[in-house]
């Protein structure tokens, strides 16, 4: 009976040690990084969330919802009608985090942070941007940077003035893509396309331009030498002429010169063994017709 009953303590120890380890764990509630955990007891929400740590003592009858309050993304796609009636689709992506010091209030009055954004965030942001498309005049006018730039601004500040009091912190509105109709992207390459052809024929014009000014510019170059050259062959012509003016004078003006020329022109003769000699008058002082030219008498004989 003693070892039954020493046995029997045993156990109840063993099951108490474990019971009391199960409670005192209970008093200890660690919370990951980058989370808020806030507490409920009977349906009722605490007034004050958990960060990240170890906490203790708590109450062991708690029940706990965690909160992501790290940087998140919500992705976005939507078509917005212009005031042309047509219809763009908008991918855009949202920027925010769970204001963690609101956690108690955004899961008794909202939820969750999976709720906040179905019903919070969703809903206001595909408001905005219809409200936005209705100040665009057409839908081509996406594509233009201003219209992008004041787009999303306008969603940067709507949405923060729509969130931020239910504890959503929104850091960044962006536009990942515009898709417009399919006719309008359509006109927009025909419309690229005749520029671009227009740009090739002002880029031929002007091409064929410069070749003109080219060949424009080689003939008054040619001209100019040709006139150059008209001049150089009068001033030889002339300087000819004036050459020939002045050996004129000077032969008229000296008959011996003619006279030992002839001498000059009767040795060259001489020299040549099928060259002839005729005497006109071999009683003649000057028999050769040569010898008396430029002698007056001579002219008269």
């Amino acid at each position: 009976m003693a070892g039954a009953n020493s046995q029997k303590n045993f156990v109840v120890i063993v099951v108490s040690v474990v019971l009391l380890g199960m409670v005192a764990l209970q008093l200890f509630k660690q919370v990951p990084v980058g989370r808020v955990a806030v507490a409920t007891l009977f349906g009722n929400a605490q007034a004050n969330g958990y960060e990240q740590g170890m906490h203790f003592p708590v109450n062991p009858l708690y029940r706990w919802t965690m909160f992501d309050a790290r940087q998140q993304t919500h992705q976005e796609t939507a078509n917005v009608p212009s005031q042309d009636q047509l219809q763009t689709k908008i991918d855009v992506s949202v920027q925010y985090r769970i204001d963690g010091a609101m956690a108690p209030d955004i899961l008794e009055q909202t939820g969750d942070a999976a709720t906040v954004v179905r019903v919070h965030l969703i809903p206001a942001l595909r408001s905005l941007l219809r409200e936005q498309g209705k100040s665009i005049k057409r839908a081509e006018d996406f594509f233009l940077e201003e219209t992008q730039v004041n787009l999303q601004t306008a969603l940067e500040e709507g949405l923060r003035d729509h969130l931020g009091p239910k504890g959503v912190i929104v850091s960044a509105v962006l536009i990942r893509d515009i898709t417009l109709p399919p006719f309008i992207v359509q006109a927009i390459e025909q419309k690229k396309e005749r520029e671009q052809a227009v740009e090739r024929e002002r880029a031929e014009l002007e091409r064929v331009r410069t070749e003109l000014q080219q060949e424009v510019a080689r003939a008054e170059a040619g001209r100019e030498a040709a006139d150059q050259e008209a001049a150089r062959v009068r001033i030889l012509a002339d300087a000819q002429a004036y050459e020939i003016t002045q050996i004129n004078n000077a032969v008229s003006n000296n008959p011996a010169y003619i006279q030992l020329q002839s001498l000059e022109a009767l040795k060259a003769i001489s020299k040549d063994p099928a060259s002839k000699v005729y005497f006109l008058d071999g009683s003649s002082p000057s028999p050769l017709p040569l010898m008396h030219l430029g002698d007056p008498q001579g002219t008269q004989r």
